[in-house]
């Protein structure tokens, strides 16, 4: 599992990456679903300008009911609350029915931070701080914006 979180965890940061700086006020976030066998169900990052969610847009792109088992690896801590009143990336993620969440940087973000506690209430596993070294400097302004 060890092998397959690395690989699913390197590309949300590639993912996120490729979109650094293009997502205005929002951080670039990379997100990659993947099946308990191993198969990448879909993947997002946050959208140009900063709409929408990389979790948002994974799970839109896949199509049909997540396979059991599912686990989604998040770059940054999926989101609790939204300013545009949309459900949260961490409810769409409990909503889905995901097994398990994998997050490499926690958010510091009033409204961004909390997601992992609405996460583990709703019974689901949740790791962090995986290849936080990694993707920390995606999120290095973001942080220093909020003061």
């Amino acid at each position: 599992m060890r092998q397959q979180d690395e690989n699913a965890m390197r590309r949300a940061i590639e993912l996120a990456r490729a979109q650094h700086g293009r997502t205005g006020d929002n951080p670039s976030v990379g997100c990659v679903l993947m099946s308990a066998d191993g198969r990448r169900l879909s993947e997002g990052a946050t959208g140009d300008g900063g709409r929408p969610h990389a979790e948002q847009l994974a799970l839109t792109q896949f199509k049909g009911k997540l396979p059991v088992g599912t686990t989604a690896y998040v770059t940054l801590e999926p989101c609790r609350e939204r300013s545009t009143g949309e459900a949260s990336c961490s409810n769409r993620l409990i909503k889905a029915g995901v097994a398990r969440v994998v997050v490499s940087v926690m958010d510091r973000h009033p409204k961004g931070a909390g997601g992992k506690a609405a996460i583990e209430s709703a019974g689901i596993d949740i790791a962090t701080g995986f290849l936080e070294e990694e993707a920390a400097f995606l999120y290095e302004d973001f942080f220093a914006s909020l003061g």
